[in-house]
Order: C-alpha cells, then structure tokens, then sequence
C-alpha cells in the first residue's frame, strides 16, 4: 500500500508529541511556537526546496492543467460543503463548522509531509498551486462561514508567507533562476522540520481531547467517514479518468484524503465559533486519517 510507511512514519511523530504533552514537556503556548515555525519557515522551505533541489521537470501545460483541477477540486469541495451539514442533519449552530470541515483539508501540515515522502520534491510543485488557493478561499469563505458578519476580505492574510513562497517558487521554477548553493542548503535541511514538527503538533492537540469520547458522537464519526473515505474514493475515479498524469492524480490523492484542516479550529476560535466541535472533528478526522489514507490510495491508485 503505497501511503503505508509514510504514514505509520507521521503516526509515530504524532505518538511523540502525544506522549511529551501527556508528561507535560510540550504544551498549547509550546504548541502555538512549533506552529509559527512550521507555518512561516519549515513549510515554505518546503515548497522552494522542490525547486531550488528538485531534478523533476513539470512543462507549463501540466502547471496550468494543475491549476484547473486544483482549481475544479477546491471549488467542488466547496459547493459540497454546502449540502454535507444538511446531509447529515447538523444543527444549526454547528453548520458553520461543518462545511468548514468539509471544504478544507490539512493539505500543509498532512499533506506536503506524504506528498513529499511518496511522490518527491517534484510533486510539491503541484501541491504548492493547491496552496495558493486553499489560502484564499479559507481567507474569503472561510471567514464568511465561519462568521457571517465578518466584513470584507483580509487580503493581507491570503497574502502570506506560504502564497508568496508558493508564487515565488514557481517563479524561480519557470525562469529558470539560478540560485546559490548555501540558499539550496538551508532550504533542504529546513524543509525537514516540516514533517516531524508539524506531526507533533498534532500530537500535542490530540493530548488535551478524550480519545474515547471522540467516537462516541455517532454524526460526527459518519461525517468524518464519509469525508476521508466516500469523498475521495468517488472523485478519484473522475479524475483518473480525465487527468493523464501519475503525479499529479497522486498529490490530488493525498490532497482530497486528507483530514480536516487545522485551520478549521483557529478560525472558530478566532471568529467565535463551536471552538469544541471543530477541535473535535480536526482531532476525529486525523486520528482516522492514519487508517483511511492508505487505505483509499489502495483502493484507487
């Protein structure tokens, strides 16, 4: 099975952050430092890394036939979160965070980590036009589900660390700009972190929840089913039918299979949410996620 060691590899550095948390080593404000490391270094290392130390070559047809299908996939998850929270008979207080759950995926934190380890440094070109879009949209619908007061866009937040990074990656991709040996370095050893920080800080979430009583809500477990399993496994026998390409039917694998986004519960918070209900369904879903993956890769792949 083809995502089974990666994630078995992601289990035991979430098992880590689990068990430090559990002793009292690592904590939410340790959690909260990991996070902005992952999120304004380690990951956007990531995306330059696969150009600056790639040896892949991905023509500009397959970027822009990347972007329409990422394209088409993000906005099909979510018109499809518009129906899931009634789908499953979600009050109405919790539909918000329900169609949240639905339209984004832990693509940075989950999925760069198994793209890189199954398809290479070549792969996170695609992913990385995945992104760029998975930002804006979160930053507009996001914010708008979340809270329908919310005015405006924030458009100083779509344009972050890990769009510019993603943008700027693509340009050094297509202009074939040169870049010096020691900046190559730094981005390959930093782009490490990725995977091993950014599993633990799940750990370190899982370790403030009740695991047992995370399967006892009986919608949310059928949701997050339908969700890593149903959903993928449906879409993917589209998109290996119209996409002729191995790599990229991959990343749009891992991208569509992956549990709910972390942001989910940061929004909710920030904007005054269900915080408990999306902490519970990111923590459910990626809990599951290390059985489902493999699992739908098997199937479809």
């Amino acid at each position: 099975m083809l995502l089974l060691q990666p994630m078995i590899v992601l289990f035991i550095y979430i098992a880590i952050g689990y068990g430090a948390a559990k002793k009292g080593i690592m904590d939410e404000s340790f959690s909260k430092k990991i996070s902005w490391v992952v999120i304004n270094v380690a990951n956007p290392a990531l995306t330059l890394s696969a150009v600056v130390n790639g040896e892949g070559t991905i023509k500009g047809k397959e970027l822009l036939l990347t972007a329409i299908v990422a394209l088409v996939i993000l906005g099909g998850m979510v018109l499809l979160s518009l129906a899931m929270p009634f789908l499953f008979r979600v009050k109405k207080e919790q539909r918000g965070i329900y169609r949240l759950m639905s339209a984004f995926n832990n693509i940075g934190f989950m999925g760069f980590p198994v793209i890189m380890a199954v398809y290479g440094q070549e792969a996170l070109l695609y992913a990385a036009i995945f992104t760029m879009l998975f930002n804006v949209l979160i930053y507009t619908y996001g914010i708008q589900t979340i809270q329908k007061e919310a005015k405006g866009i924030e458009w100083g937040k779509i344009f972050n660390i890990g769009v510019v990074s993603s943008i700027l990656a693509i340009v050094l991709y297509l202009m074939r700009i040169p870049t010096p040996e020691f900046f190559n370095m730094a981005m390959s050893g930093l782009s490490g972190l990725t995977a091993p920080l950014s599993m633990m800080v799940i750990g370190i979430y899982l370790s403030e929840m009740r695991l047992k009583e995370l399967f006892l809500d009986t919608r949310l477990l059928l949701f997050s089913l339908t969700k890593l399993l149903v959903v993928p496994i449906l879409a993917m026998q589209v998109i290996v039918r119209v996409v002729d390409n191995a790599m990229l039917c991959g990343v749009c694998m891992v991208v569509l299979a992956t549990p709910a986004a972390n942001m989910t519960a940061m929004l909710a918070q920030q904007y005054e949410g269900d915080y408990e209900m999306a902490s519970k369904g990111v923590a459910l879903t990626t809990v599951l996620s290390v059985v489902t993956m493999p699992l739908v890769s098997f199937l479809v792949m």
